[in-house]
């Protein structure tokens, strides 16, 4: 079997003296959806930034494309083509659609997808009628969508998609849905920090289940979907 295009082996992070991961070990294949379930506060975004680098303070080993970013900045993770789309949408408010995109203009890379505006503007029509409009007049939902624009710019071999479906109107929900069906069509893996079981099995081939940043499930998304014992111990309100 080829090698996992991410592998992540004992990753404990911490804030402080507070340790809010521990010993968490999952991988994501090449073309590869996995979801990272849990409720609020599990830890899912906290898996996301150490993988980035982002955190003041991780322990464990981090391979991505067959290299070793356990102690890499978080600027050079990104530059290996790895891509992060952050749960709070962070779009240049006093930039245009086109502005914000060419902030994440990274070079064509050889076995991943390759973006251009024209190419994001048929994969979200609505940012293609918009290309002009500044990023702080934009909805939540169009501005979700210009964040993720913007990291495919990069041309990334997958990407991390922290909460997309939180906080959007159904439609764009939906419309996200068809987005990372889209993507997975492209050749793109992605690890989707997803609490909507509904929508991670829309579009998931495997999920990992936190709960106070400790893996508790790994296995099949239709697994995790058929076990109601298990989603209304780990993920139910």
């Amino acid at each position: 079997m080829n090698a996992p295009l991410l592998k992540i082996d004992g990753l404990n992070a911490f804030y402080g003296r507070a340790q809010i991961l521990f010993d968490v070990s999952l991988e994501v294949g090449r073309g590869e959806v996995v979801a990272l379930m849990g409720r609020s506060g599990a830890g899912k975004s906290t898996t996301m930034k150490s993988i980035m680098g982002l955190m003041p303070r991780r322990e464990g080993v981090l391979h991505f494309n067959g290299v070793d970013i356990s102690a890499l900045q978080p600027h050079r993770i990104a530059r290996m083509g790895l891509g992060y789309v952050p749960e709070d949408r962070r779009v240049f408010t006093g930039l245009t659609v086109l502005e914000n995109l060419d902030t994440g203009r990274q070079p064509v890379r050889e076995g991943a997808p390759s973006w251009t505006p024209e190419k994001l503007f048929k994969l979200f029509p609505n940012l293609g009628e918009m290309p002009k409009r500044m990023g702080g007049q934009m909805s939540g939902g169009e501005q979700q969508m210009l964040t993720v624009s913007r990291t495919l710019m990069g041309n990334p071999y997958l990407v991390l998609l922290d909460e997309p479906s939180e906080g959007v109107a159904p439609v764009i929900v939906e419309q996200m849905a068809n987005m990372i069906l889209e993507l997975k069509r492209e050749g793109l893996a992605i690890l989707l920090s997803e609490q909507n079981v509904h929508f991670a099995e829309l579009v998931c081939d495997r999920a990992y289940v936190l709960e106070k940043g400790q893996i508790r499930f790994d296995g099949a998304m239709a697994e995790l979907v058929g076990d109601e014992a298990l989603r209304r111990t780990y993920l139910g309100v």
